[in-house]
């Protein structure tokens, strides 16, 4: 596994670094439960531009950055909730994610700026239940210092930014937050929060899938689109989380592979090509992909969601992707009769030790 410190090639994607700012030592996607700057600008809260007066690149930033708020918000609870179930996995968390004007690639830094961003980290989203959220770090607060060490401004930020956090956010159960707010000077003492050490990714193409590779977890815009509650989307977010807290990707030599596909996809335009059939994925077996959907009803349970729709929305997906759509979920899952009749079994003994007010283990 490389470096969970090494930044992922810029390409053309949205930041990926930022996660360094939230989970110690993981350098990809943030988690957010606020508005993102699809919404306004960090400046002065002023509406968004209608979307027909806007460039394009403005209106795919906008788009972007608002579908990845969905993903991260949806998984935020999965990821708090669960550090027991991700085992080594688990990390310390700041539990706020920051970005400046150069977490975009360089066709993109114009729309970033005009969407509030400049040469200072930016706090763009607040983790739900994170010790940030309890000490008051509030979305647009400018980052200044941690515990006394000024923060980077400018292309490298976000990298520079966690080589300084990382070794701080491990050994420690506080980080003294230096920020401005406005035009004010505040510190705050923020309480680090346990919680699964995975970043969360989308993927820019429509084809109905998801990806994990032992570090990351990318959801593709198809799939995305296809979920038709946050509740669903939580169920294939929750599945690639049990894979790679299953450790999967290792067992089956399929974490280079898959990382090279997931750095693909979380670029603004990936290149296609390599995508055709399964991409040089390999089918799940049949009985790691059970026990992966024991986990994540699991972690589903945990994080407050509601495991008894997972039966339906599987078979959906099923039914309207088979396994012979070769660049589809259920092509790289085949197993569906089993995986169904597991998670039935699953959800009532769940629902049996929520009856009992047992813990929720697998």
């Amino acid at each position: 596994m490389r470096s969970l410190l090494q930044r992922i090639p810029p390409f053309g994607r949205l930041a990926c670094a930022s996660i360094a700012l939230l989970i110690a030592g993981c350098s990809t996607t943030p988690v957010s439960n606020q508005g993102s700057p699809s919404s306004e600008t960090f400046e002065n809260g002023a509406a968004a531009a209608p979307a027909a007066a806007e460039p394009a690149q403005l209106r795919t930033l906008r788009t972007l950055t608002a579908q990845q708020d969905r993903l991260y918000r949806v998984a935020a609870p999965l990821l708090v909730s669960n550090a027991p179930l991700c085992r080594s996995y688990a990390r310390n968390l700041i539990g706020f994610s920051a970005k400046n004007k150069y977490s975009y690639s360089a066709d993109y830094v114009q729309a970033a700026q005009a969407l509030g961003f400049d040469d200072q980290l930016r706090v763009t989203g607040v983790l739900p239940d994170s010790g940030a959220a309890r000490a008051g770090v509030m979305r647009g607060d400018i980052l200044t210092s941690v515990e006394g060490k000024t923060m980077p401004q400018g292309e490298n930020a976000e990298r520079e930014a966690a080589t300084i956090l990382a070794p701080l956010v491990s050994k420690r159960a506080n980080v003294k937050l230096g920020l401005m707010r406005g035009n004010r000077n505040i510190t705050l003492s923020v309480p680090l929060t346990l919680a699964c050490g995975f970043g969360i990714e989308l993927g820019n193409i429509d084809t109905v899938n998801a990806f994990s590779d032992g570090r990351r977890v990318l959801i593709t815009r198809g799939m995305l689109n296809f979920a038709r509650s946050d509740t669903e989307l939580a169920y294939v977010l929750a599945k690639e989380l049990a894979h790679n807290a299953l450790r999967y990707p290792t067992r089956l030599r399929m974490t280079a592979t898959v990382g090279g596909i997931i750095d693909n996809l979380i670029r603004i335009t990936p290149d296609t090509a390599p995508l055709s059939g399964r991409a040089g994925v390999k089918p799940m077996p049949k009985d790691l992909d059970v026990a992966a959907d024991t986990v994540s009803l699991y972690m589903l349970a945990r994080a407050g969601y509601d495991v008894q729709g997972a039966h339906a929305f599987w078979q959906r997906l099923a039914a309207q992707y088979p396994d012979d759509v070769l660049n589809g979920y259920t092509a790289i899952h085949p197993s569906t009769s089993a995986r169904l009749a597991n998670i039935d079994r699953v959800v009532g003994d769940i629902q049996d030790k929520v009856a009992k007010k047992q813990p929720l283990f697998p």
